[in-house]
């Protein structure tokens, strides 16, 4: 006995969702660059006079470090939604017959409802 039974003929073309897929690592990658750059930028550039240049550098690597997770985390997000639907356009199954009892023909051994 087969444990699934594919229904054939049923092929839903890919879409968006393969291209979102195949294009998620070099986004991943540059997006994660940008704040990389950033901190990078506030070390090479330098400080304003009268500012305290240890603490300008700490407070923009608290930003980079929280746009990066935050850019992270919607990547990752997009990634999960696009495998769903890649998986839900994946072949179908039928499943075994189940007889259901249709309430316009009732039985005729149940009570009548109270």
């Amino acid at each position: 006995m087969k444990l699934f039974k594919k229904l054939h003929g049923r092929l839903v073309p890919p879409g968006l969702e393969l291209r979102i897929l195949r294009r998620l690592p070099r986004i991943a990658l540059l997006g994660s660059l940008v704040p990389i750059a950033l901190a990078v930028l506030v070390r090479v550039l330098p400080a304003e006079p009268g500012v305290d240049a240890a603490k300008h550098v700490q407070t923009v690597d608290i930003f980079a470090i929280a746009i990066g997770i935050t850019f992270l985390t919607a990547v990752f997000t997009v990634a999960i939604g696009a495998v769903v639907v890649y998986i839900m356009k994946g072949p179908a199954y039928v499943a075994d017959a189940y007889e259901v009892e249709h309430s316009d023909e009732p039985k005729d051994d149940d009570p009548p409802p109270e």
